[in-house]
């Protein structure tokens, strides 16, 4: 009889344990993804800037197995040759279009929000106010899992109508990330 209660007891757990993992792997994916990542680049003109460096945080909400939407912020580090370096916070909203294989093509359009006046390192006025560029950054990447690796080509522009230069630049940008679902 002690056997058998046992047996009995045991059966139902077992159960219980199947149904409740049989759920998990039938529950629906949330469709976003947050994930934080490390920057790095090389500026490609316009400033005296050679290296970035930064971090940023990303919103990610699937459409489809396909298609994303993106929002991205962070800052960004100019690191030049004279003591004082240039600062940036981006923020862009952006897609990810999958083309197979964790392979995708992506884009982003926003702001960029100087800290630092970035023609202050070109040796002009130091009462320049600072300015907020544009950004637009086309890029492809791979996404696994949790892993998230990307190349891109950002371009930032816009005028310093205080003293009417152009202080219009671009880099080639790495990021690598880790996210997870939200």
């Amino acid at each position: 009889m002690k056997t058998t209660l046992n047996t009995f007891i045991a059966a139902i757990i077992a159960f219980f344990l199947f149904m409740n993992n049989a759920k998990a792997q039938t529950a629906p994916v949330s469709p976003w993804r947050f994930g934080v990542g490390l920057e790095t680049g090389i500026t490609t003109s316009g400033i005296v800037s050679k290296t970035e460096i930064g971090g940023t945080a990303r919103l990610q909400y699937d459409l489809s197995k396909s298609f994303a939407l993106t929002l991205t912020s962070g800052y960004y580090q100019f690191i030049g040759n004279s003591r004082e370096a240039m600062g940036l916070i981006p923020v862009k909203l952006g897609f990810k279009a999958f083309v197979g294989s964790g392979f995708y093509f992506s884009g982003e359009a926003g702001a960029g929000f100087e800290t630092q006046n970035f023609n202050v390192i070109k040796n002009l006025d130091n009462g320049v106010p600072k300015t907020t560029k544009l950004i637009l950054s086309p890029g492809f990447g791979y996404a696994a899992k949790s892993w998230d690796f990307s190349l891109r080509y950002e371009n930032f522009s816009g005028n310093n109508k205080a003293n009417y230069s152009n202080s219009d630049f671009g880099m080639v940008g790495l990021r690598v990330a880790y996210s997870f679902g939200l």
